[in-house]
C-alpha cells in the first residue's frame, strides 16, 4: 500500500508541476477556451491540462519501476500498463489536436476508436462476462474485442461530456479512480494473489493526477484539461477496468473479501466497473443524445442542459455544484465497492445516510436559501 501511495504522490506532485508548463505552452500556441454561450467561464482560459496529466502519469509509472515491491512484479503487469499509457499518450495527442483546431466529431470518434483497438491489440481487453447466478460468458475474439472498444470509447465520452464546471471531470474521475482501486487492491488480497496488478497501479497513478491537476482548475480555473485531459483520463480509468479480467480468472472475479461469494459483485465486474463509476456522466451523456435526437441534432451538437448546468439553474453556486456532482459520484463508486465487498448492516446505514444527504443538499438546500432570503 506504502507503494502505491508513493505512486499517488509522484502523480500529483508532477501533475501539479507541470501545469504551470501546460499553461504557458497553451498561452503561446493559442489554445485558449473561448467564452461561449453555452459555458460557464466568464474569461478565457489557456487548455492542454491533458499534457500535464499524461506527465504525471508517466512519472507514476517510471516511479513504480524503481519501487522495491511494484519494481519485482511479473512484467504483464507493466506490459498493460504501458499499453493503457501509449493508448492514452494517442488520445491525448487527438485532444491536444482538437484544443488547438477543433476537430469535428468524427475525426475524434476515429482517434477514440484507433486508441482503443491499440489496447485490444496488446491484450488489454474483457476476456470474459461474469453472469448472475455465478455462469461465465467467455468471449471470442471479436466479442472480446468489440465490447473493449464500446466500453473505452463510452468512458471516453462520458467523461468528455461532464467536462463543463471547473473541477468536475477530474474530481468525479479521482473519485473513481480511487474506489476503482480500493477494489481491484482487495480483490487481488481477498484471493491471494499478489498486490502488484495493472488495475491498482494505473488507478493509484490516475488518481494522483487527478489531484495533482484540481488545484490548478478547481473554480476559478486557471487551466482547463481540455479533450486532450478529458480524453486521456477516460481512456485510463476504462483500460485500468479491463486489465482485471486479463490477470484474474472468473473464479478469482467471482470471490468477494475472504473468498466468500459476494452476490453484489457482479454489478461491478470490469464491464460494469467504469459504468459503474461514471453513473452520472453516462446518464448525463445518454439523456444528452436523446434530447438533442428529439430535437431533430446532431447527438454531438454541444448545448446547456447537461445536469451541472441545472445544478445551477436550481441556484446551487458553482463550486457547491461540482461539490455535489462529486458527492453523487463517491456515493456510487465508493457505495458500489462497499456494498460488493463489505456487504452488513453497518455498510447499509452508512450508504443510507448518504445517500440522504446527498439527496437533501442536492433539492432541498436550494429551497432553504431561497426562502432565507425571502424572509
Amino acid at each position: 500500500m506504502r507503494e502505491y501511495l508513493t505512486v499517488f504522490l509522484v502523480a500529483a506532485a508532477v501533475t501539479y508541476l507541470l501545469g504551470v508548463v501546460a499553461r504557458e505552452i497553451a498561452v503561446r500556441t493559442g489554445a485558449i477556451a473561448a467564452v461561449r454561450d453555452r459555458d460557464v467561464h466568464a474569461v478565457p482560459i489557456p487548455y492542454f491540462g491533458g499534457l500535464a496529466m499524461l506527465g504525471g502519469l508517466v512519472a507514476a509509472y517510471l516511479a513504480a519501476r524503481q519501487l522495491p515491491f511494484l519494481s519485482l512484479s511479473n512484467e504483464q503487469v507493466f506490459q498493460d500498463a504501458r499499453t493503457v499509457l501509449f493508448g492514452g499518450a494517442l488520445i491525448c495527442a487527438v485532444g491536444v489536436l482538437d484544443d488547438l483546431f477543433e476537430l469535428d466529431a468524427i475525426t475524434k470518434l476515429a482517434g477514440q476508436v484507433l486508441a482503443s483497438v491499440i489496447l485490444v491489440s496488446f491484450g488489454v481487453q474483457l476476456y470474459f462476462l461474469q453472469l448472475p447466478g455465478g455462469e461465465q460468458f467467455t468471449l471470442d475474439i471479436a466479442q472480446a474485442a468489440l465490447a473493449s472498444v464500446v466500453i473505452v470509447v463510452a468512458t471516453v465520452n462520458a467523461v468528455n461530456f461532464i467536462d463543463g464546471l471547473d473541477g468536475l471531470a477530474a474530481g468525479v474521475v479521482g473519485i473513481g479512480a480511487v474506489a476503482f482501486f480500493l477494489f481491484s487492491y482487495q480483490l487481488a488480497d481477498a484471493n491471494g494473489e499478489t498486490l502488484a496488478i495493472t488495475a491498482a497501479l494505473l488507478t493509484a497513478a490516475l488518481g494522483g493526477a487527478c489531484a495533482g491537476f484540481l488545484p490548478h482548475n478547481f473554480f476559478p480555473a486557471r487551466l482547463f484539461m481540455g479533450d486532450s485531459g478529458s480524453m486521456l483520463i477516460g481512456l485510463v480509468l476504462a483500460g485500468s477496468a479491463l486489465t482485471l479480467t486479463g490477470q484474474f480468472t472468473p473464479t478469482d472475479i467471482t470471490q468477494g473479501a475472504g473468498g466468500a461469494e459476494a452476490s453484489l459483485l457482479p454489478a461491478l465486474l470490469p464491464v460494469m466497473l467504469p459504468i459503474t463509476i461514471l453513473i452520472v456522466p453516462f446518464a448525463d451523456l445518454v439523456l444528452a443524445v436523446v434530447r438533442r435526437t428529439r430535437a431533430g441534432r446532431s447527438p454531438f451538437a454541444p448545448d446547456k442542459e447537461h445536469l451541472h448546468h441545472r445544478l445551477l439553474e436550481i441556484g446551487h453556486s458553482h463550486r457547491r455544484a461540482v461539490l455535489i456532482m462529486w458527492m453523487w459520484a463517491g456515493l456510487i463508486a465508493f457505495g458500489g465497492v462497499l456494498a460488493s465487498l463489505y456487504a452488513s448492516p453497518i455498510t447499509s446505514t452508512i450508504l443510507a445516510v448518504w445517500v440522504v444527504g446527498t439527496v437533501a443538499l442536492t433539492f432541498f438546500l436550494p429551497r432553504v436559501q431561497r426562502h432565507g432570503m425571502a424572509g
